[in-house]
């Protein structure tokens, strides 16, 4: 199967290439460190590396499962002894993994970490991703935690549903759902019971009673649409199947309870402070190109052609020229 997306991604990341190449930035903590990350963009080994341990974590989905693999290999092309531990559940199972020193790190998304972790209300979360992560990083440093700095693409939870159905309910808001929520069935991921950027929030900010929620499998969200299973689904909006199908819209989210969120790489102090500086500038480096279309064509190499994740980020360092 010819590759999806290649120009697209090629031409993406050519020109991240060459903005971390001529230093566009003031801003020296987030500059490439010299060894592992030459100022052209091209990871090389770096000998003091070696022997230095580090164990990359994610969430249990696929734009986590390619970020984790896309950290991983980076760290591992710079030296380091690198392992992974990908899948583990929830932002809250992740969270503990990191503090009790299962991983090193893993990659979170600015606005669950302020919700989840530390009860930021959706309204107050920044919608600048440099002040979001400021915020963040301020809040993860009082647990003995670092922030790196965030990705360019941005993410958040959307009630989706079959345009179809949409279409015979008159609904393309949230707040259409008044009146007609009670009859309708919601399906999202196990821990958008809890979550206030879920349904949560879809009860205490929009007044919304359901039917009925269900729990599902991150994987089969779109499938119990398809089954009729369910009215409404909880989706991401870098989701590989919104660039590919016209049959499903989101609903317009016009209570702002779905803040978007860059992602944040997090790691723990101790590794920070024994990895060295290669350790931030990799990850900093390789997630430069990651803007929404390249993690959406990534994502449907994963999802739609059913491609591995450790195969699709291998193919994005190629080609972004991280990797020689």
């Amino acid at each position: 199967m010819q590759p999806r997306g290649l120009l697209t991604i090629t031409a993406v990341l050519a020109t991240s290439a060459v903005l971390v190449a001529c230093g566009d930035t003031d801003d020296s903590s987030t500059a490439p460190s010299s060894g592992a990350v030459p100022a052209a963009g091209v990871i090389e080994a770096n000998p003091e590396n070696e022997g230095v341990k580090l164990t990359i974590g994610s969430k249990n989905f696929t734009e986590q499962f390619l970020l984790g693999e896309i950290f991983a290999q980076g760290l591992e092309r710079a030296g380091y002894e690198v392992d992974t531990d990908l899948n583990l559940g929830s932002e809250q199972i992740a969270l503990k993994a990191l503090e009790n020193g299962q991983i090193s790190g893993y990659p979170e998304y600015t606005s669950t970490a302020l919700s989840s972790f530390f009860g930021v209300e959706a309204a107050d979360i920044p919608p600048d991703a440099a002040e979001a992560v400021a915020q963040v990083s301020a809040d993860f440093e009082k647990r003995g935690l670092v922030a790196f700095n965030p990705t360019p693409f941005a993410s958040a939870n959307a009630v989706g549903m079959l345009k179809e159905r949409a279409d015979e309910l008159g609904v393309t808001t949230i707040s259409d759902l008044e009146g007609l929520s009670d009859e309708l069935t919601l399906y999202g991921s196990p821990e958008c019971r809890q979550r206030p950027d879920c349904l949560v929030g879809l009860e205490e900010e929009y007044g919304l009673g359901f039917k009925k929620f269900t729990p599902v499998d991150i994987g089969l969200r779109y499938e119990v649409l398809d089954k009729g299973q369910a009215d409404l689904s909880i989706l991401f909006t870098t989701d590989a199947q919104l660039s590919t199908r016209e049959d499903i819209v989101l609903l317009e989210d016009d209570r702002a309870v779905f803040p978007p969120g860059n992602v944040t790489f997090v790691a723990s102090e101790q590794a920070v402070e024994e990895a060295g500086p290669d350790f931030r500038g990799t990850v900093e480096l390789v997630e430069g190109g990651l803007t929404e279309e390249v993690v959406q064509e990534l994502n449907a190499r994963v999802d739609v052609d059913r491609e591995k994740p450790a195969d699709v980020a291998a193919d994005y360092l190629s080609e972004a020229g991280y990797i020689e």
